[in-house]
């Protein structure tokens, strides 16, 4: 099954689970891989984070994927497009959550 999404994007559906995009769905077989052979741990998919200022909620960040490579935890997403939106949330992640977003294109 595939929809069209805004930016080209096709919505694609893996082993009965929707990824938003090819990318993705290509990213998190490898990622399984990873986690099988050690390598990552603790993978998991469509991670919610809260982007709260002074206790006002401002939005909320969903991460393609977490995990955890050699004791560091990555927040990964995958984009083919960096839209303004996506800037500006990755911004607030970092002040909020302190982590940087890692990019897969």
């Amino acid at each position: 099954m595939a929809l069209r999404q805004k930016y080209s994007s096709k919505t694609v559906t893996v082993d009965n689970l929707v990824f938003h995009s090819k990318l993705e769905a290509k990213r998190w077989g490898e990622l399984q891989l990873l986690q099988r052979a050690g390598i990552i741990s603790d993978l998991q998919r469509q991670v919610v984070f809260p982007l709260e200022v002074n206790g006002q909620r401002i939005c909320k960040y969903i991460a393609d994927f977490t995990y955890l490579e050699d004791g560091k935890y990555v927040v990964a997403d995958a984009k083919g497009f960096l839209t303004p939106e996506f800037k500006l949330k990755a911004k607030l992640f970092k002040a909020i959550h302190g982590y940087e977003i890692t990019l897969l294109r």
